[in-house]
């Protein structure tokens, strides 16, 4: 503690940690939203599967799912980060 400052008080730690306390939520949360869109394109993916499409369609619908999967990757792994982070912080 310096000289001629007050010491801090447990309300001004903990307005002070706020947004660091709900880093960690937020990543679980961005983490499961992720993983929902990746079970998702694995459920699109059989269902492409058993249709028994032509060729053309198959293509069609796999490419639109390519950047859904993408999509969810990368928020996956930005949640997880973030998740991390709140826990280590």
């Amino acid at each position: 503690m310096r000289p001629g400052h007050p010491a801090p008080t447990a309300r001004s730690v903990t307005v002070r940690n706020r947004p660091l306390q709900l880093l960690a939520p937020i990543g679980l949360v961005l983490t499961l939203a992720g993983l929902a869109g990746l079970a998702w394109c694995i459920v699109q993916g059989l269902r492409v599967r058993r249709a028994a499409l032509p060729p053309a369609e198959i293509h069609a619908c796999l490419h639109r799912m390519l950047a859904i999967n993408l999509g969810s990757v990368a928020v996956a792994a930005l949640g997880l980060a973030a998740l991390v982070a709140g826990l280590l912080l």
